[in-house]
């Protein structure tokens, strides 16, 4: 895909294909039609993978593309069309079945025992053979050495997987798919939570998939990405497959035009609004515990605060801090002003402080609740009476953050699971909404979320900005930091480092104070 200013120099410098317009192919999935409930979810939908290629799959949430994948990997079967691997027709296929064929499926949430180590998680995806056979610890450890080698991560094999990072789980569902040697190998948002040098070292890992003749099936939101890694593109719009087109034939632009099906000219609605009397400040706060030290920053109401940073640099630990869950051991927050004690959450609460955390399926909802439960879990007192839940209360509550946050649902009652990603997100923020905060901080808000729903949250949170809420966006994308942020507070180390005003603030300078390049000045509440 063909930057909006500039050639394709960049992508064929990261990652040489050698990919012939005759190349074989891998996988030849046509005509997919697929109904639930009456409903199609895909119509007709063909896509194809060459070898040596990656092949960029894009679509807003509810495009299609999860569905497309379930059905090659085997975990849904197609109402209709015909899917081929090296030039085999397959007449029905399961997970079984794909494995043994040489697919191998990487989620953005790894599928990985927790309490096992990562060699015998590692061992688990490739051993064959009966339940009693004889296991070679020391073997099983020398092939997960091997494997990680290949990735090139320095990660133990003794590890266990409990204890990793989201993006070393997701390494190790990489080399589960070199172990296997997979030739057909899916990456459904595999960088959402890495950082810059672990998606360098991902494109590595890809090279080098590549260089073995493998294809790569390439899911992602993150259209720069796909700019540098990405041979072809598909692009899915309601179930439909809208077009097919070599990476260097389109610019970004064309490609958010094809998925949205119009101009997209505001994913960043940024409008200048007044702002108030500071709100929030903290000043020199530390957490022994999770290496903040002597933060000091302070948020306006009506403004975004954005709080940039690497991963690791500690943005998420000084949230939770501020937000009480994992209370400060020096430092002082306050309020209005006023200096303020808070050892919980719920005293943050009280204070008008919430907080939309990162990870909203594990932490910011309950999936297999419905929406209007979801919505009222932070503020039971609001739709109870005498300790017991009015669920007419809780049902007007929900309808109305599902048309102010227009939510896509057909109920209240419909699970937060049944939802896309950017509709979960809304319902999280609703959560929370619900609480009327005066402080809102929202820590990865449009991660993993189409450019629709990324454009609605940004328009949602300029919304509340007018309206006098007071904002604190910490985000890992600098397009949508430089974008939605009326300052930017760049944290490294676990400090914040230096605090740049909107106008002043460019790409350069952002990066370089994350890198520990540049101390600026620094915040002083």
């Amino acid at each position: 895909m063909r930057n909006d200013a500039s050639s394709q120099e960049d992508r064929s410098g990261v990652v040489a294909s050698g990919l012939s317009t005759v190349a074989s192919l891998l996988l030849d999935a046509r005509n997919i039609s697929k109904s639930f409930a009456g409903l199609r979810a895909l119509n007709r939908v063909s896509f194809d993978l060459r070898a040596g290629e990656v092949h960029a799959l894009v679509g807003e949430n509810g495009a299609g593309k999860s569905t497309l994948i379930k059905i090659i990997t085997g975990a849904e079967h197609a109402d209709a069309g015909t899917i081929t691997v090296a030039g085999v027709p397959l007449i029905r296929i399961d997970p079984h079945t794909t494995r043994e064929l040489g697919i191998a499926a990487i989620y953005q949430q790894p599928a990985l025992f927790p309490h096992l180590t990562v060699a015998e998680n590692i061992a688990l995806s490739l051993e064959r053979g009966g339940s009693w056979r004889r296991i070679d610890r020391k073997a099983r450890r020398r092939l997960a050495s091997a494997l990680l080698d290949r990735v090139g991560t320095p990660l133990h094999p003794d590890r266990l997987v409990g204890t990793l990072t989201m993006p070393e789980q997701q390494i190790v569902e990489i080399a589960k798919a070199i172990g296997a040697e997979a030739r057909i190998v899916i990456m459904d948002e595999p960088t959402a939570s890495l950082s810059d040098r672990e998606v360098a070292r991902l494109f590595d890992v890809i090279a080098r998939l590549r260089t073995d003749g493998a294809g790569v099936v390439y899911i992602s939101h993150r259209l720069e990405e796909i700019a540098t890694i990405a041979d072809r593109i598909t692009v899915l719009r309601d179930g439909e497959t809208v077009a097919t087109r070599d990476a260097g034939d389109v610019t970004r632009a064309d490609v958010i035009r094809m998925m949205v099906g119009r101009e997209l000219d505001a994913v960043f609605p940024k409008r200048q609004v007044p702002l108030g009397d500071t709100i929030l400040s903290v000043r020199d706060l530390s957490n022994a515990r999770t290496g903040v030290r002597g933060v000091s920053l302070s948020v306006r109401r009506g403004e975004i605060l954005g709080l940039a940073g690497l991963v690791g640099s500690g943005r998420t630990q000084v949230a939770e801090t501020i937000f009480g869950v994992t209370p400060a051991t020096g430092g002082e927050i306050a309020i209005d002003g006023t200096a303020v004690d808070i050892a919980s959450p719920a005293d943050a609460i009280r204070r008008g402080i919430a907080y939309v955390p990162e990870d909203r399926r594990q932490h910011g909802v309950v999936l297999d609740m419905s929406i209007a439960a979801n919505a009222s879990l932070a503020n039971l007192t609001g739709v109870s009476r005498n300790g017991l839940i009015k669920r007419d209360v809780e049902d007007a509550s929900a309808e109305r953050y599902v048309g102010e946050l227009r939510i896509k649902t057909s109920s209240v009652d419909a699970e937060v699971g049944s939802l896309s990603g950017g509709n979960q997100q809304k319902v999280a923020l609703a959560r929370w909404l619900a609480t009327r905060p005066s402080v809102l901080i929202l820590d990865e808000p449009t991660q993993g979320v189409d450019v629709g729903s990324k454009a609605e949250i940004h328009r949602l949170m300029q919304d509340l900005a007018e309206h006098g809420m007071a904002i604190i966006m910490i985000s890992s994308e600098l397009p949508e930091i430089l974008g939605m942020s009326d300052r930017i507070a760049v944290m490294h180390a676990g400090t914040v480092v230096t605090t740049m005003e909107r106008d002043a603030a460019t790409a350069a300078n952002v990066m370089a104070a994350a890198l520990g390049h540049s101390q600026g000045k620094r915040e002083k509440g």
